[in-house]
């Protein structure tokens, strides 16, 4: 890697990531194992929601990320012929949360016992903050769900070693990483100050609050919308503030009334803009990193605050949605919905799970999807995950080869995409939505890529113009793969989509272009990859106009 990429990445690290990772490397504390404190007495009544479904096949084998393995063994719980995604989730516990829990206590029971005696204090994958502070909360939802049910909960050694994993994680907080992970660790620090009850645990809520308080102002924009900038980690961090809505419920004397009214606040803002990003099928649009099956589509988080009082606001989506901090916009009409990608990729300081995707956009007819971006089915570096983040895994325009920001790594980002112009309207019967971005200004004919919208009952227009010097142009509209490409034998240019009961739709460009079709593939979930087509274009004048007609 090039010094200059390398800088061009660190420069907008905000101090603490630098500090924090040599602090976070240097620093190894050593477990605290003394016995935990009594338990809190509950004033009100965990309600128990789970929207995902069982990830144990028995009690010795889990399927994660679309992969089966099993832990046999002490050695199975770091398997290094494992993804380090995979064993994070072995590490999470999720299952503990997951449908119909209650017909699967008895292996719960035993898995816990087991990973308190064959993962020792401080040591191993899941021994890592992330994990620690998924973990920590998912014993606690579990337990706190069969105490509601009336059944017996953690045991000693398991409470003696929620407060070792809690002790573990206040010195091992993620300042370096900041963002979901820093969120994550804090909100199971709130959880364990709640859950128990003494001075020590008083601290872990304090600094749990504090740091809660912090990033709700920074993390979460005005429109409701995650700084991310992904549909699928809104969606996780959703679920967070309802959780700890539903703590507060259970425990109402831990929680300040600052940090009630901002979450209070909050949820009906992040409801609103997942319902703006989700596609008719009721699943999340892929923006940056996403996949289905991590986080809870909408209609699941809305009954899940519906439980808890908060009000869900179900009115009709208006025919344009702009959610102008974020930078998402909706545009739909009877029969099409399109939200398209006029935002910053991420934070300056954070775009780790960003894509090149700037000015990219997913289309839904009849309720069903059309034109997809290609999701996200790995996090490990190497060929392909550097595909998955790249323009051309994407429907909008690369320019001589390159990616619209530099993405490199597996959350690495050097130079980047910054949009503007963004103007929309609605006129006549049309809506129509307008930016450009400047992330091929680096290139050496200092190219714009301008890209305008327009949606009509009939179709749907791109217009594409591409403003200063260069060799070569293409266009990628990436295909659902129940839709199917046909050559358009009216003009033999064009193409057809059809497929699984769709309407048909006729693409052509103006100025005419040959569109190609090639074989490509679609990520929806971690570890599934299905086979799909992608019509793409190449062009060398200035602007070029794609036709979708129905």
């Amino acid at each position: 890697m090039s010094l200059s990429r390398y800088f061009q990445t660190v420069r907008h690290f905000r101090f603490v990531q630098i500090y924090g990772r040599v602090w976070f490397r240097l620093y190894q504390p050593w477990p605290d194992v003394r016995p935990a404190s009594q338990c809190r007495r509950r004033i009100g009544t965990w309600q128990a929601w789970s929207w995902r479904q069982s990830l144990m096949e028995n009690a010795e084998t889990f399927r994660f990320l679309n992969v089966t393995d099993s832990v046999h063994t002490l050695a199975n719980w770091d398997n290094p012929t494992q993804l380090k995604l995979w064993r994070y989730n072995l590490h999470y516990f999720d299952d503990l949360v997951a449908c119909n829990v209650a017909v699967r206590s008895d292996w719960h029971r035993t898995l816990i016992a087991r990973w308190v005696g064959e993962n020792p204090p401080g040591f191993g994958t899941g021994w890592e903050p992330y994990p620690t502070s998924l973990r920590i909360v998912n014993w606690m939802k579990w337990s706190l769900a069969a105490s509601a049910r009336g059944e017996s909960v953690l045991d000693t050694q398991a409470l003696n070693s929620l407060a070792t994993q809690t002790r573990w994680l206040r010195k091992k907080l993620e300042i370096h990483l900041l963002a979901n992970h820093l969120w994550a660790n804090a909100k199971a620090l709130v959880f364990a100050g709640s859950f128990f009850e003494d001075a020590e645990a008083q601290r872990w809520l304090d600094k749990g609050i504090a740091i809660l308080q912090c990033e709700l102002q920074e993390q979460i924009l005005r429109d409701g919308g995650h700084f991310e900038r992904s549909p699928m980690y809104h969606a996780i961090l959703l679920e967070d503030v309802l959780d700890l809505i539903n703590l507060a419920q259970v425990f109402p004397d831990c929680f300040r009334l600052s940090l009630l009214d901002q979450l209070y606040h909050v949820a009906p803002r992040m409801l609103y803009w997942l319902r703006v990003m989700t596609h008719p099928d009721g699943k999340i649009s892929f923006f940056n990193d996403a996949a289905f099956g991590i986080a809870a589509e909408y209609s699941q988080l809305s009954e899940y605050a519906c439980r808890l009082g908060i009000h869900v606001n179900e009115h009709q989506l208006a025919p344009i949605e702009l959610l102008g901090d974020v930078g998402y916009v909706r545009l739909q009409n009877d029969r099409a919905v399109l939200l398209c990608d006029v935002a910053p990729i991420g934070p300056d300081h954070l775009p780790g799970h960003a894509h090149a995707d700037s000015l990219s956009f997913e289309l839904s007819l009849d309720g069903r999807r059309v034109l997809v971006n290609g999701g996200t089915s790995v996090y490990e570096r190497g060929p392909e995950r550097q595909r998955q983040r790249g323009t051309a895994a994407h429907n909008t325009v690369v320019v001589d080869g390159e990616d619209s920001s530099e993405v490199w790594g597996s959350f690495r980002v050097a130079k980047r995409a910054h949009p503007f112009d963004v103007t929309w309207g609605s006129e006549k019967g049309k809506l129509w939505l307008e930016a450009a971005h400047d992330g091929y200004k680096r290139l050496p004919g200092r190219v714009v890529h301008r890209r305008r919208w327009v949606l009509r009952s009939e179709g749907l227009d791109v217009e594409d113009r591409v403003e200063g010097r260069f060799e070569t142009a293409s266009l990628y509209l990436h295909l659902h793969p129940d839709v199917v490409p046909r050559v358009d034998e009216r003009s033999g240019e064009g193409v057809v989509l059809e497929g699984n009961g769709r309407a048909h739709i006729r693409v052509s460009t103006d100025p005419l272009s040959k569109l190609r079709m090639a074989d490509s593939t679609w990520h929806p979930e971690f570890g599934k990859t299905l086979e799909n087509k992608t019509v793409t274009a190449s062009f060398r004048g200035g602007s070029v106009v794609t036709r979708l007609r129905w």
